[in-house]
């Protein structure tokens, strides 16, 4: 059974699906609203919390997004973008995956939706059906063109993330990109077509000519970087032969469940180090091992 919540899941907000399309009930909560600023997609955080601040004049041409409610309140992001370095007093605008590590389940994952829909609204600003500029609507889960009515809406894009297992030994590959030493789960985009086992199938045979037999979904996780969700599975192997492709990833290794449960409680003294717990790939390698 997992402890360790994952970061970015467990979003507790109510977000009014069907009320939020009424322009009228929209404004009512707005008057009533608290807004969580973000700047250079980063959000305000203050002593280990992300900071909901009431609303302010100067935000009228700032891009708002609505949340959701949380009980009665309702909750809604602010991108102030373009306004140099607002909110001097009330806090620290911090990168999302720094804050991850700091703030608390319910903080990292209503901010974690706000990132991904101010970030959404940042890069479909124009229709991409006919050019024209497109206008938000629905609280921000919306975009409307009104050149030729083409609706638009916030994507998010399907990835997989496994671990592949034969017996007691787990395969972690180690992408050119990582930090020295990083090993992790492997991880690709669903390609159109693909069901998630296909691409999980592809991807180990792609990164390292791996051979899969089953593959059992494990869980989720929502990743605003910019707007994924990693689809966490295990991966039967049929052989401990693989070849890496040279290309992405430059070394895999297999490990027992001993040395992961070693390294996971710092056992092992080396430079080999495995993800975080903000990570669904560290879930994949922790619950596997029992850890």
């Amino acid at each position: 059974m997992r402890v360790t919540p994952i970061a970015f899941a467990g979003n507790p907000l109510d977000r009014a699906g069907l009320e939020r399309a009424d322009p009228a009930w929209l404004a009512a909560r707005k008057i009533a609203g608290l807004f969580l600023p973000f700047w250079q997609n980063r959000p305000l955080v203050r002593a280990d919390r992300v900071v909901f601040l009431g609303w302010r004049a100067e935000w009228e041409t700032c891009q708002c997004v609505f949340l959701g409610l949380e009980g009665t309140q309702p909750l809604f992001a602010i991108d102030l973008d373009g306004v140099s370095e607002p909110l001097p007093d009330e806090g620290t605008f911090t990168e999302m995956r720094a804050a991850a590590f700091v703030l608390p389940a319910r903080d990292t994952a209503i901010a974690g939706q706000a990132k991904a829909l101010l970030d959404w609204h940042k890069r479909h600003g124009f229709c991409p059906n006919c050019g024209h500029a497109t206008e938000p609507m629905d609280g921000g889960y919306r975009r409307l063109c009104p050149a030729c009515s083409a609706e638009h809406f916030p994507r998010t894009d399907p990835v997989v993330i496994m671990l592949p297992l034969l017996g007691d030994r787990c395969l972690v590959g180690r992408n050119k990109r990582f930090p020295p030493g990083f090993y992790s789960a492997f991880a690709g985009f669903v390609e159109p077509g693909e069901s998630m086992e296909e691409a999980v199938r592809r991807e180990l045979m792609e990164e390292v000519n791996l051979k899969i037999g089953a593959v059992r979904y494990h869980a989720t996780q929502p990743w605003p970087f910019p707007s994924s969700l990693m689809l966490g599975c295990y991966a039967d192997a049929q052989t401990t032969d693989f070849r890496t492709d040279g290309h992405e990833i430059e070394d895999a290794r297999w490990l027992t469940k001993d040395e992961v449960r070693a390294r996971l409680a710092n056992g092992i003294e080396d430079a080999m180090k495995l993800p975080m717990a903000i990570a669904i790939a560290h879930h994949l390698i922790r619950d596997w091992a029992g850890a």
